[in-house]
């Protein structure tokens, strides 16, 4: 069996992602910002669309469900605690539950925080995660739902993931996740020498996405609040990870840099 992959821009600055079995013919759709590129990939792959795997309810991951299940027939999974919010959902998935995609095994893992309900999908044999607005690089969902608390615990949930995961994300935002993860760490060697190749990226124009756990959990600073740097620039040298994580954060959400 073998997986291909599809990443592509949608709206201003969402991603779209099919995941496609290439012996079984299924494929999935992770969310569905936008109806129109999502069935041009689709059209331009040849690729029958089989599913869609939703990680949380906002619009801009939902609001081509309806669309894009009229076309193809698809099945949308999404979480049980936001069924009520996503438009077509067939199935609904819990934390801790797996299912199976074209004899690959598909973990479910909550992660609340930016929503309530967001859940990543997590595929163990193939080494990838789906994480929608849970994990950026170089960042984090903004906390709009739940708590700082809950959001730190499932950055935690993905930065605990093998170092080899390749992760996959909701956003296009890593050129201004750079500029505050500078001002955190700006001697973080890895981080200074991942920024010159993300400028290099987006001046040619290309995605900085996917990621891995390993460049996260090295230059990611919601991903390094036991990092003494890190912890110094939240004013909290002997604080909790949980505390220098919620100060990060608070401090990312009024950053102008």
């Amino acid at each position: 069996m073998t997986l291909e992959i599809v990443q592509f821009p949608c709206l201003s600055d969402n991603y779209g992602v099919l995941l496609h079995d290439t012996a079984s013919g299924r494929t999935a759709s992770i969310d569905v910002p936008e109806a129109a590129p999502v069935l041009a990939a689709l059209a331009e792959k040849g690729w029958t669309l089989t599913d869609i795997f939703t990680t949380h309810h906002h619009a801009d991951h939902v609001q081509g469900n309806l669309e894009v299940k009229a076309a193809t027939g698809c099945t949308i999974t999404g979480p049980v605690d936001e069924a009520d919010r996503i438009p077509g959902i067939d199935i609904t998935v819990k934390d801790g539950d797996s299912f199976d995609f074209a004899g690959q095994t598909v973990r479910v893992i909550a992660t609340p925080g930016h929503t309530l309900g967001h859940i990543i999908y997590h595929l163990p044999d193939a080494k990838l995660a789906f994480v929608g607005d849970t994990l950026f690089a170089l960042g984090c969902g903004r906390v709009l739902e739940g708590t700082l608390e809950q959001m730190f615990d499932s950055v935690e949930k993905v930065g605990a993931l093998p170092s080899d995961t390749v992760l996959y994300c909701g956003h296009e935002y890593t050129e201004a996740n750079l500029r505050f993860a500078l001002s955190i760490e700006p001697d973080n060697a890895a981080l200074v020498t991942r920024g010159e190749e993300i400028r290099r990226l987006r001046a040619a124009g290309q995605p900085t996405l996917p990621t891995t756990v390993a460049a996260e959990r090295s230059t990611n600073p919601f991903l390094r609040s036991d990092a003494p740097s890190v912890r110094a620039a939240a004013g909290l040298p002997d604080g909790e990870p949980a505390e220098v994580f919620a100060a990060t954060r608070r401090a990312k959400d009024v950053f102008k840099g």
